[in-house]
């Protein structure tokens, strides 16, 4: 296992996936298995890393009062009860039908990254309900892949026509206890390679860090999700070769 170049390519990727707003786990984990590192192991180290890139945002979102609680809690709650639940699963479910599951999972995010626009929300709505809904989605899967879930929950909420800066600031909190939830039930079934989670994690924080300040003074934010969105599908279309070849 090739540490260094483990830990310079989850810089770049935390680099451009923060542009857009996206936590880099999604990438950081089909990357480490091509790279040969067991699926099981890859899993908890991009949710440790979501864990603290997210932290970072909710403690910024707090600060300066981005936070509604009412809104986020239904979703926080039930993504943080179902994330243990996937990573369970993760542990049973064949590898070959989670890499599916991570097909599908990319191929979602790209093209929510790519081809939908916000549209303005025409009521309310029951926002236990929904949040409940799309909560115990994006804990699952993202327990069983390893990504956190913050692709399910961002996009599905747009969707529903919230506004985004709350949907921003609502999905890096979930996501946060989304993951270290996840995280922690992998560190318990003893999957975790502890030197491969400080070799990647302090630059992917690192990646993290800088990606968000080009994002806020330097770059477009929309451009970089259509890139986003394109490495997503390479991405899907890479996972699918290996799964058929």
């Amino acid at each position: 296992m090739n540490y260094p170049e483990l830990a310079l390519i989850a810089f770049i990727l935390s680099v451009v996936f923060s542009i857009g707003g996206v936590g880099s786990a999604i990438a950081i984990v089909p990357t480490m298995t091509w790279l040969g590192v067991p699926l099981m192991t890859a899993k908890p180290t991009g949710l440790f890393i979501n864990t603290l890139s997210m932290l970072s945002a909710t403690l910024k979102n707090l600060k300066h009062g981005k936070l509604d609680h009412r809104f986020g809690l239904p979703i926080l709650l039930v993504a943080t009860a179902m994330a243990p639940v996937g990573a369970y699963a993760g542990k049973i479910i064949p590898k070959v039908y989670v890499l599916w599951v991570f097909i599908a999972f990319l191929l979602y995010s790209g093209t929510m990254m790519i081809f939908f626009r916000p549209k303005r929300r025409p009521k309310e709505g029951n926002h236990i309900v929904e949040g409940s809904i799309i909560g115990g989605i994006a804990g699952f899967l993202g327990g069983l892949l390893g990504v956190g879930g913050g692709g399910i929950i961002s996009p599905a909420l747009i969707m529903l026509g919230y506004e985004p800066k709350k949907v921003a600031a609502t999905t890096a909190l979930v996501v946060f206890f989304s993951s270290l939830s996840g995280f922690l039930t992998y560190w318990g079934m003893g999957t975790l390679d502890w030197r491969l989670l400080l070799w990647v994690s302090v630059p992917a924080i690192a990646g993290g860090w800088l990606g968000t300040h080009l994002m806020h003074f330097k770059m477009s934010s929309g451009q970089v999700k259509k890139v986003i969105g394109i490495i997503m599908y390479i991405m899907a279309i890479k996972i699918f070769l290996v799964v058929m070849g």
